[in-house]
């Protein structure tokens, strides 16, 4: 009966060590995913961040030179007017006139985005609704008039 014991107890430690290293396993292999799926996700934040980085070069955030154009006046309210400026086109009768186009659809073209690339240029998104473009505008701040603009060049997309 000792004997017996003995064999039971054995087969039964066996056992359970096969099923610790199964488990075990499984636990490694469900780790080593979750690791290799987090260095992908870290790897598409930092790309991400990159390209972020690289679409601000072009910012009149960046460039110390294009803010100190402004000085004495504080460039975010340069660009606060310089902005507003912009907006108030949209509402002249045939949209704004910075696009150079004729309404397509009936609806005039107005600009809704504004990024400041330096002291001189902006570049701006304008649509209609259905069809879009960018412009690149040269600008001159006026301190107590309102700004002053000239279209360098458009670019315009339709629907395919």
């Amino acid at each position: 009966m000792k004997k017996h014991l003995l064999l039971y107890g054995f087969l039964f430690s066996l056992l359970i060590n096969i099923f610790q290293y199964v488990n075990s396993s499984k636990i490694l292999n469900k780790s080593e995913q979750v690791v290799q799926n987090s260095r992908k996700e870290v790897k598409i934040a930092r790309d991400s961040i990159s390209h972020l980085l690289e679409a601000n070069a072009f910012s009149l955030e960046q460039n110390s030179d294009a803010q100190e154009y402004f000085y004495p006046s504080d460039y975010a309210k340069v660009k606060a007017k310089v902005k507003e400026d912009i907006m108030e086109l949209n509402s002249a009768k045939g949209g704004n006139k910075l696009v150079p186009y004729e309404p397509i659809n009936g609806t005039n073209f107005i600009i809704d985005q504004v990024k400041f690339l330096n002291h001189r240029w902006i570049i701006a998104n304008y649509s209609d609704g259905k069809v879009w473009g960018e412009i690149l505008v040269k600008y001159f701040h006026n301190e107590n008039k309102p700004s002053e603009f000239e279209t360098i060049e458009t670019v315009m997309y339709t629907n395919k």
